[in-house]
């Protein structure tokens, strides 16, 4: 039954993770394309710095909001199939993955979407709020530090599966605890989905190298 119930993850995550709301935000007030814009990306930044707070605003409670229902339907799904033997965690991780993959190559909008950082950090919500809140601080620590919204998300998002491991293994789930085969399943599921999210910044990295990458509060360019 586990088997089936992470299939069904798996599709729920693919395809609330096509749902990109940064291109439906704008298309919808502006008429536009956002992958048009800027740095051609369908993210929360990108649409910040090429269309205002008012677009980001709405594509930022849409990224978070697809993870959580995404999450939350695999966990229903699981406790319906799987009954209490059903590793929750495990199914709220496998829904993440994809809906990351959903959100990099949406199925709605010609495969080209954004780069999955929003919807990666709020399957935590569910998950694990400890790990969010944790995850959320060390992003706005390097943010504040740097200035780069870049940077602060691949950092924050290599430090998950560390975070992951500590929390699981010496303190414990919020719901249920955890064998070390389980939390080191928990923590490769992690690892996946930080090389998923990291390897979409590769154009951002190369930016940050030569010292060209934007910082918070520059305002995009209407050219992409």
């Amino acid at each position: 039954m586990m088997i089936l119930a992470s299939l069904i993850s798996a599709v729920i995550g693919y395809l609330m993770g096509s749902i990109n709301s940064a291109i439906l935000t704008v298309r919808l007030l502006k008429h536009e394309d956002i992958r048009n814009f800027g740095s051609g990306n369908a993210g929360l930044t990108n649409t910040l710095r090429c269309f205002g707070k008012g677009c980001a605003l709405i594509t930022l409670i849409g990224d978070l909001s697809k993870g959580v229902i995404a999450v939350l339907l695999s966990q229903t799904f699981g406790r319906m199939l799987a009954g209490a033997d059903a590793d929750l965690f495990f199914l709220g991780c496998m829904a993440g993955i994809f809906a990351i993959l959903g959100h990099v190559f949406p199925l709605y909008h010609g495969f080209k979407g954004g780069k999955g950082v929003l919807v990666g950090v709020s399957i935590f919500l569910i998950l694990d709020w400890r790990i969010f809140l944790i995850l959320i601080g060390i992003f706005a620590l390097i943010l504040a530090i740097s200035k780069y919204v870049s940077l602060s998300s691949i950092i924050a998002t290599a430090c998950c599966p560390l975070v992951t491991f500590l929390l699981h293994y010496f303190v414990g789930g919020l719901h249920q605890d955890f064998t070390l085969g389980q939390t080191l399943t928990h923590v490769g599921m992690m690892c996946i989905m930080a090389v998923m999210i990291i390897s979409m910044h590769h154009a951002n990295i190369k930016r940050l190298k030569e010292g060209t990458e934007s910082k918070i509060g520059q305002k995009g360019s209407r050219n992409k």
